[in-house]
Parts: structure tokens; sequence; C-alpha cells
């Protein structure tokens, strides 16, 4: 599943139901349907709606 980021402007790629890759490599971990955290940088960024599987 392709999730947008809204912080940065790029999709991240699920890899589970609580993580996600972006096209930068930073790995991505669900806080809730529509926040992430960037685990690189410690950041929390709006996303597009992430449904658990």
């Amino acid at each position: 599943m392709l999730i947008f980021d809204y912080e940065d402007g790029d999709l991240i790629h699920t890899v589970s139901d609580n993580m996600a890759v972006d096209f930068d490599g930073n790995l991505m971990m669900r806080l809730s349907n529509n926040m992430a955290l960037d685990m690189n940088s410690g950041n929390i960024h709006t996303v597009s709606f992430w449904l658990s599987s």
C-alpha cells in the first residue's frame, strides 16, 4: 500500500501494519491513521489515511 506523506510531499510504502519506508529510504512507524514517526529524524509526519490489515 502506498501512503502520501504531506510533510515531504512523497510516497511511503508499507512493509507491515505499523512500519513503512519512504522513497528516500527513511523508516516510518505508524502512530495513528494519519500520523507517522520518521525513525531517522524523529519528526512526526502527517500522512494520508493508513489502513491496518
